[in-house]
């Protein structure tokens, strides 16, 4: 069965979800349509809509006019296995201690290695992108220098990659916060594949606004692995949510952004302890 994308940008994150809600009502109707924050710093968004039929180009050019969007780009994508294609792709891999893998790569993980089961289906946060390989890297380091996280937070978690790969070296219960009601879902079906039930803890919520967050801070480690923007914006209330002398793992920031990050929490009350540049990508491991 072909499938059929059609992609456009905009300046408005309120427009583009708006345009997303009206794509859901064509004729044929979508598969599924995406919202995202483009990662390049052009400040645009990305809404991407998925069709089994070719969609009404006539209908796409009047939604993006009455959105002031761009053009639609409209292309036919190959009859591929997913799933099998992204098997293939993404190797296990390797970030100081941790081995993340699919279950089809169980029997390759190492003796003296720590397993973190991330499904192919469940790509986004394998460790392949340089933001979550910075952070698992960030992690290491700073377990390799006598820091133990006694409370800690993963917000924006993803996959929870992060917080189970916490849990795995630290005996106490780390919360997984996500914004997205499917990520959580993601969250947790990870956390019960890799045994850590109990031990990682996922919440629906919008950065630290949840009662279990708000009951267990402050915290002593606390990852963000999201955007420029909402790194920004969190950087007064993790000054606030974060115990003197504890540390912050931020990534989901390319090389250019890191020193409009970096400023916003060195006014919020941190240092920087460490930063590493993974292609297009950095990780900054800062303390309160």
């Amino acid at each position: 069965m072909p499938t059929f994308t059609a992609i456009t940008k905009l300046a408005s994150s309120d427009a583009a979800y708006a345009l997303s809600e009206a794509m859901e009502n064509m004729e044929p109707e979508p598969m599924g349509v995406g919202v995202f924050e483009m990662e390049d710093g052009s400040n645009l968004w990305e809404v991407g809509g998925y069709f089994t039929d070719a969609p009404d180009e006539i209908e796409l050019l009047v939604l993006a006019r009455a959105f002031d969007a761009q053009p639609f780009i409209v292309s036919e994508l190959p009859e591929i296995d997913w799933v099998a294609k992204v098997r293939r792709d993404l190797a296990p891999v390797e970030a100081g201690r941790f081995f993340v893998y699919g279950s089809h790569d169980a029997d390759k993980l190492p003796d003296d290695r720590i397993g973190l089961l991330i499904e192919a289906s469940m790509a986004f946060g394998t460790g392949h992108h340089g933001t979550t390989l910075g952070c698992l890297k960030a992690l290491d380091r700073l377990d390799s220098e006598g820091f133990q996280g006694r409370n800690v937070a993963d917000i924006g978690c993803g996959t929870a990659v992060l917080a189970m790969a916490a849990a795995r070296i630290w005996p106490d219960v780390v919360l997984a916060s996500d914004i997205d009601a499917v990520a959580v879902e993601v969250a947790q079906a990870n956390i019960a594949a890799n045994g850590l039930e109990g031990r990682v803890i996922c919440l629906e919520a919008t950065g630290f606004d949840h009662p279990r967050l708000q009951e267990a801070a402050p915290f002593d480690l606390v990852f963000a692995n999201i955007l420029m923007g909402p790194l920004v914006d969190l950087a007064p209330e993790m000054g606030q949510q974060v115990a003197r002398g504890g540390y912050v793992i931020l990534s989901g920031l390319l090389v250019e952004q890191a020193a409009q990050v970096l400023s916003a929490y060195l006014d919020a009350g941190f240092v920087l302890h460490h930063r590493e540049d993974i292609g297009d990508w950095t990780t900054l491991t800062l303390q309160r």
